[in-house]
């Protein structure tokens, strides 16, 4: 396989050299238990310093996807079957699994100041604007979820871009940051009058909420997403295995 590294790239070079060796593992030949070669021969190749390499090697033991031994190396993780909830989809991505066609309603844009909790996610300051997104979105036939997504500014959106797209899509393919991991909080609440009106239910009706933090390839926080979901249009499923 011939992998190289852009040094001309914005994209920092351990994150390059993850995402190389993310590749490099689904080799059958490391699938089936070849060891990757060595950090010496593998930096001189990508022409990269041991230490960065080292970095996205950690990264992915870390994960479980590589395991090393000292004086022996390192060779792709035997599988596995995994209790955590590894797999997350955009809305766009739920729906099309459900065969649902999405519609946008409404569609918001506007540069505002974080409140702390915001700001503190970001770990940037009160007084610096960043972008909003304000979207209500269902299917074909009512909307029954009206998203709010606040964007780290060190992604350089502008505001001009086609948010009628994907969104992950649209951000790696313009501004080439990769939504690689999502944690999410889920809970009940009370539909408030902005929101009940939005949505066209009573206020104080029950509604699904789901809190979702959204890092890129480097786990850089780069989305604070807020979802109201109509509590009768909406079933959030989780589904664990027992690791027997």
């Amino acid at each position: 396989m011939n992998i190289s590294i852009d040094h001309k790239s914005h994209i920092p070079l351990h994150i390059q050299a993850e995402l190389l060796l993310r590749e490099l593992i689904k080799d059958p030949v490391y699938q089936a238990g070849k060891l990757l070669p060595n950090e010496v021969e593998l930096a001189k190749k990508l022409a990269i310093s041991r230490t960065t390499l080292r970095q996205a090697l950690n990264k992915l033991v870390y994960e479980e996807l590589l395991v090393r031994k000292k004086g022996y190396g390192t060779k792709v993780a035997p599988s596995k079957i995994s209790s955590k909830s590894m797999n997350w989809l955009s809305f766009s991505q739920e729906m099309k699994a459900r065969g649902i066609p999405v519609r946008n309603y409404e569609l918001h844009l506007s540069w505002v100041y974080p409140d702390e909790q915001i700001a503190s996610f970001f770990d940037i300051k009160t007084d610096k604007k960043i972008l909003k997104l304000e979207r209500l979105r269902g299917g074909s036939a009512s909307a029954f979820v009206y998203f709010i997504s606040y964007f780290h500014p060190r992604i350089g959106l502008s505001g001009e871009e086609d948010f009628k797209l994907p969104l992950y899509e649209m951000l790696e393919s313009e501004h080439s940051v990769i939504a690689n991991l999502s944690k999410e909080e889920i809970s009940a609440i009370a539909a408030s009058k902005f929101i009940a009106g939005k949505l066209e239910v009573e206020t104080g009706s029950p509604l699904l909420f789901r809190k979702r933090f959204v890092y890129d390839q480097g786990d850089r926080p780069m989305e604070y997403n807020l979802g109201y979901y109509r509590a009768e249009s909406f079933i959030y499923t989780v589904e664990s295995r027992r690791n027997r």
